[in-house]
């Protein structure tokens, strides 16, 4: 990435593989698109006659040349917009340089602006760059993250291709995401949220038939390509989250683990502990309700509380449709015994878990989907502190929690692990809640945290926050 200051103006520039006007003197060039698709700013004339200010402190100032800075890092959301509301299709690029970026502050760029706080933005973040789109001021969702240590210092230049249904971020050239949106035209905007920044060679053109492949460096000094493939957007016709709860048909107590190989649809039974499987504590080494054999398949089951260990998976297994009244230790837990075997957890949900609803603790892969979940410390860890330790892989997708949440996702990637996050909504989420929590695995003592951010390892997409 590239922290170099902006230098004097060209007449002309080539930003992202597009050729851009440049004023050198007025500053500034704007038109409809239906005339001749181009708006360029370097604030050298010191005019904002052509913005539209909404939220924060913004004047022309000087950083070696003219910048627009917003000075007030304490607003929650201040904008300033540009341009005609019947754009549709185009390349966003600005020069960006956070003045003071901590905690959730962000600064960076709108496409597609609909109001005051409905638009598709590139931001630069604590550590991260990331491409989202807002829906209100409550309502964003993140489409995609990229790991940026150098976001906090220095200029960074931010280029937004929007086309179509789709959505493209870069900085310095290196993509953050290419990725479904729903916005569909309208404004271009310069955007702060808890901080303070300067803005510079804000620049709009027609997008071009075919939008270049990112060939510039992924790190903050230029000097190694990105490793990172572009993450995966949610698709269309995924299964909708459940919405309702199962009544249960009948109430059975288990005193002793049930063994399940081959299938068993529960029928939605409700499935109760008593005497040895009696507890709901986080006491570990608890037994399960059921014990799936290699291969098989839970159905149609709603285990209520007490609930010991819920259920343990022994190899590839399938929960269909499980539901968890009040989660004990913890909800399932994978102990498989290969790398190629897989745990997939699709439909149902889970309530009140205090710490995990879902445990991996033997090595391969952990898929859940279509899930709801609520009043949860975690819905997935891996082993933190196993005596015996694998690497591990979990991919979470089409799934609704309902805070509070501490962590979505606990991961070790010291250990080899890898996250794969998709369409997920949190709701009544705070600025505590997180998404990707990375931790250096152990196998005696405790785990150390030391991530909190999606990160290569730990990839977020399509995220909502509301």
């Amino acid at each position: 990435m590239t922290n170099a200051k902006p230098g004097r103006r060209r007449r002309a520039a080539l930003i992202g593989g597009f050729a851009v006007a440049v004023v050198a003197a007025g500053g500034l060039t704007a038109n409809a698109f239906a005339d001749s698709t181009s708006f360029s700013d370097n604030f050298e004339s010191g005019s904002l006659s052509n913005w539209t200010k909404s939220g924060g402190t913004w004047s022309v100032a000087t950083d070696g040349s003219k910048v627009l800075r917003q000075a007030d890092a304490g607003s929650a959301l201040a904008r300033q917009f540009a341009g005609d509301k019947e754009w549709t299709d185009y390349t966003l690029t600005a020069k960006v340089k956070a003045s003071s970026l901590t905690g959730t502050g962000s600064v960076g760029i709108a496409a597609r602006v609909n109001g005051s706080s409905q638009f598709e933005r590139l931001v630069l973040a604590p550590g991260a760059a990331r491409l989202e789109e807002v829906k209100g001021t409550d309502a964003v969702t993140v489409l995609s993250t990229l790991a940026l240590p150098a976001a906090a210092t220095g200029w960074h230049t931010l280029r937004l291709d929007v086309t179509g249904a789709k959505v493209r971020g870069y900085v310095d050239s290196v993509l953050v995401g290419d990725v479904s949106a729903k916005l569909t035209k309208g404004r271009v905007g310069l955007v702060t949220t808890g901080a303070s920044a300067a803005f510079d060679d804000v620049a709009v053109t027609a997008l071009a038939t075919s939008t270049p492949t990112a060939t510039a460096t992924a790190t903050a000094t230029a000097t190694a390509s990105p490793t990172a493939s572009p993450p995966k957007t949610a698709t269309a016709t995924a299964t909708p989250v459940a919405t309702s709860w199962p009544t249960p048909t009948k109430t059975e107590t288990l005193s002793a683990t049930k063994k399940v190989t081959g299938t068993f649809d529960g029928a939605n039974t409700r499935f109760i502990g008593a005497g040895d499987l009696g507890g709901s504590g986080q006491e570990e080494g608890q037994d399960a309700l059921f014990d799936l054999a290699d291969g098989a398949t839970l159905s149609n089951v709603i285990i209520g509380t007490p609930a010991a260990d819920g259920v343990h998976c022994l190899g590839t297994c399938t929960l269909k449709n499980v539901w968890w009244q009040d989660v004990g230790e913890d909800a399932a837990t994978f102990k498989g015994t290969s790398a190629s075997q897989t745990m997939t957890i699709t439909g149902g949900g889970a309530m009140k878990a205090a710490d995990k609803v879902f445990q991996h603790n033997g090595p391969g892969t952990m898929i859940i989907q279509n899930f709801q979940a609520s009043d949860i410390g975690k819905l997935y860890r891996s082993c933190g502190n196993c005596s015996k330790q694998f690497a591990r892989k979990v991919k979470v997708s089409n799934v609704t929690v309902t805070a509070p949440l501490k962590v979505l996702v606990g991961i070790n990637p010291n250990l080899g692990d890898t996250a794969a996050i998709d369409n997920v909504t949190v709701i009544g989420s705070s600025s505590k809640t997180i998404i990707c929590a990375s931790f250096k695995g152990v196998t005696s003592g405790e785990p150390t945290e030391v991530d909190t951010k999606p990160n290569a390892t730990c990839t977020a997409t399509n995220i909502t926050l509301k």
